[in-house]
């Protein structure tokens, strides 16, 4: 059987605990007391210790509540008597005031919370109040800071401080920071709605009226200046005294005022905009724009499309010009140096900015194909720098000047073009061996290849291949004379041939000329070693890309070497049967083409210090009409004379035409090339697609016309690689 233990109480001694029913009333009077001396600078005969204990035991006998509404009336009342002091004064005095008052209500609170703390800690918590400190800011902002009289003076105050220092003058810089400090530390709320709004409203007003004072004063880079000079002065004014949230804000004020809302009159300032900039090379102006339009929206597109609009009325002035197109190098360099300039402004005002870059590229583009020529100039161009124009420079200026054509070439739309101009200058450069370098030449092709693919290149290295095989054929051919013992078979004449493949170089009909008896033997001697080493093949003499070196004997028996074409030596060599030949008498005896042997009748008789022969009656051009002499009385200091041809620099009308009409013969086979290669990959398309899609592929050679593929389709359709689908005309299918 259990049995249940009784259990122990212990219970606390219990005696009657007596409470004074006015002791939250004296005790509250002890510290309303006590904080009044506080607020009063008395503090240092107070017993803090005492003052904790006397707040404790009343939040700890529930008398929190008395406690905290005493202390909200107890500052209200103190905060009354310092908004009132602080109304009474005006200006600087009433700032210096506002910032007194302030410290010492900081330096107050704070000593009342350490009082008060454990009721911050208990009540206020409970009772989700307002902490002591953050109780004495909030009623600081709304009796002293939102008294209407002191927010409208201190708003007004700080705003003609700060235009003031605008204007140049200086102010208390360390006052006016005191003051925003305060207003932050009443709430960024507080900043923002009692002090920052009104603030950047005002700098609006102000900068709207500098601005207006500024674009009626000041030219453009004069107003870039004050801009930035203004933009500078806000950032560091917020730097010495404002918060730091309100720099970017400013800024944009600044920006708007400034620069977004003058932006159109700023750039179209006559003779200080941004043409005048970029026409006289203002780099550090131009910097400064960029560098403050990129600030502002829609800043940069605008001065991007108004540099390309100018660069592309600048190009276009240029390329329409009858005087520059008279000059096909002259032309290239001048476009050459265009973009040189422009360049040099985009990489050193523009910040080597890619979109600016873009642009340029973009009206260079536009404005170069605007002549159909270009493509024949830049050859033009190329050819005379490699003939002559690069004597004496280095690797690095000779790569430099190919850099800068290859950027030209790249804007040509028909690139098929030039190819075929090139090719016909590197034929004349090769066969008469005036290249300066034959690394520049191979250079040149290895950049060519880069940018347009083998394709491009590979008729063209070919023309390289046939002068080294040239020269190893004239070797065997002369060792084999040497061997059979008939070396005289060429009558002491030193011949050099170079074999071409028809087909790599530039097409022409072969010319007829009579070449003189000597020659013509070794040709045929040539003609028939070639022949029986490689057989199946035909051999076509073309005298009219030839040279010849000719000895020759003037008058008092004056020596010297003549260098001309194989045209010129079969002219030259008639007069050593007759002293004088009419025109038409050399054209008889020569069957040389009229307008070849009319521009080498002009070199040997109308150029001064070349005319080995003289002409009856005197005058630049050559007439059917005209006589010429052997010239006797021909002197040079040079024993070695070289006669140019008179060139043809640019291609005549009827040239042109040919030149054009080969280029779209050649045309055909790509586009059709294209359309099949696309229709073979999508089997059925609309017609509008295919265009786009050709265009696309061949952008890289021409622009092919629409009506050119719509020709090619017809015949692709005649020949049956493709078909109209039958239930769409609109739609092409492939057959295979």
């Amino acid at each position: 059987m259990n049995v249940k233990k009784p259990q122990i109480k212990i219970e606390p001694f219990k005696h009657p605990i007596s409470v004074d029913p006015n002791y939250a009333v004296k005790t509250w009077r002890a510290l309303e007391d006590a904080i009044r001396e506080i607020h009063n600078q008395n503090a240092s005969g107070l017993s803090f210790e005492e003052l904790y204990r006397n707040a404790y035991n009343m939040v700890l006998h529930k008398h929190g509540p008395q406690l905290y509404e005493g202390l909200i009336a107890t500052l209200k009342a103190h905060l009354t008597d310092v908004a009132g002091k602080i109304e009474g004064k005006e200006g600087s005095p009433f700032l210096k005031e506002l910032k007194k008052r302030w410290d010492d209500h900081n330096k107050s609170t704070q000593m009342i919370r350490d009082i008060l703390m454990y009721m911050d800690r208990t009540f206020v918590v409970q009772q989700q109040k307002t902490p002591v400190f953050a109780l004495g800011l909030e009623l600081w902002r709304d009796v002293v800071v939102r008294n209407r009289q002191i927010s409208e003076r201190l708003l007004k105050i700080l705003m003609q401080e700060i235009t003031k220092e605008r204007q140049g003058e200086v102010i208390e810089r360390g006052l006016i920071k005191s003051v925003t400090q305060m207003l932050v530390e009443l709430g960024h709320t507080v900043y923002v709605e009692d002090f920052e709004k009104p603030f950047l409203a005002a700098a609006a007003e102000f900068y709207r009226t500098e601005a207006h004072a500024f674009i009626t004063t000041s030219d453009c880079p004069d107003y870039l200046r004050k801009a930035e000079q203004r933009l500078h002065e806000e950032q560091e004014r917020c730097a010495a005294y404002l918060d730091a949230s309100t720099e970017p804000k400013i800024t944009r004020v600044v920006e708007a005022e400034l620069l977004k809302s003058q932006m159109a009159a700023l750039l179209e300032m006559e003779n200080s905009g941004l043409i005048a900039l970029l026409r006289d090379d203002k780099y550090d102006d131009l910097s400064r724009l960029y560098s403050l339009m990129r600030r502002v929206d829609n800043g940069l597109p605008t001065v991007r499309n108004m540099l390309c609009e100018h660069i592309k009325d600048v190009g276009r002035a240029l390329v329409i010009d009858p005087e520059r197109t008279k000059e096909p190098v002259e032309y290239v360099q001048a476009l050459l140096d265009m973009r040189d300039k422009y360049e040099k402004i985009i990489t050193q005002a523009f910040s080597d900015d890619k979109t600016f870059r873009n642009a340029l590229n973009q009206a260079f583009e536009h404005f170069v194909n605007l002549n159909v020529r270009s493509p024949e100039f830049i050859s033009l161009f190329i050819d005379d720098k490699l003939r002559r124009g690069m004597k004496g420079l280095s690797d690095t200026d000779v790569e430099g000047v190919l850099d800068k054509v290859m950027a030209l070439f790249r804007y040509l739309q028909e690139k098929d073009v030039f190819e075929k101009y090139y090719k016909q200058h590197l034929a004349k450069r090769l066969l008469s061996g005036r290249t300066t370098s034959d690394d520049a030449e191979r250079n040149l092709l290895v950049k060519l290849k880069t940018e347009c693919g083998y394709q491009f290149t590979s008729k063209l290295e070919s023309m390289f291949t046939d002068i080294k095989t040239s020269r190893d054929t004239m070797a065997d051919f002369r060792a084999k004379l040497v061997e059979g013992g008939r070396l005289d078979e060429l009558g002491g004449i030193d011949l050099q041939v170079q074999v071409l493949t028809t087909g790599s170089w530039p097409t022409q009909a072969p010319s007829k000329c009579n070449l003189p008896r000597e020659l013509e033997a070794a040709c045929e001697a040539f003609r028939s070693f070639y022949l029986t080493t490689h057989s199946g093949r035909r051999l076509a003499f073309q005298p009219n890309m030839g040279t010849a070196d000719l000895r020759a004997v003037f008058g008092g028996g004056r020596r010297h070497e003549l260098n001309v074409s194989t045209y010129q030596m079969c002219i030259l060599l008639l007069f050593n049967e007759q002293d004088a030949l009419s025109y038409r008498e050399i054209a008889q005896a020569t069957e040389i083409p009229s307008p070849d042997l009319k521009r080498a009748l002009q070199s040997l008789a109308c150029v001064k210090g070349r005319n080995v022969l003289r002409k009856d009656p005197a005058s630049k051009d050559v007439l059917d009409s005209d006589v010429f002499y052997f010239n006797d009385k021909f002197t040079s200091k040079l024993i070695k004379v070289k006669i140019s041809t008179v060139a043809a620099t640019k291609e005549g009308e009827s040239e042109k035409a040919e030149t054009r009409q080969k280029v779209e013969e050649d045309r055909k086979p790509q586009i059709e090339a294209a359309i099949v290669r696309i229709m073979k990959a999508r089997q059925r398309l609309d017609h509008n697609t295919i265009i786009t899609e050709v265009t696309r592929q061949l952008a890289a050679r021409f622009v092919p016309n629409p009506a050119t593929i719509k020709k090619r389709i017809e015949s692709l359709i005649e020949r049956e690689f493709l078909a109209r689908d039958e239930n769409d005309r609109k739609f092409y299918t492939y057959v295979a």
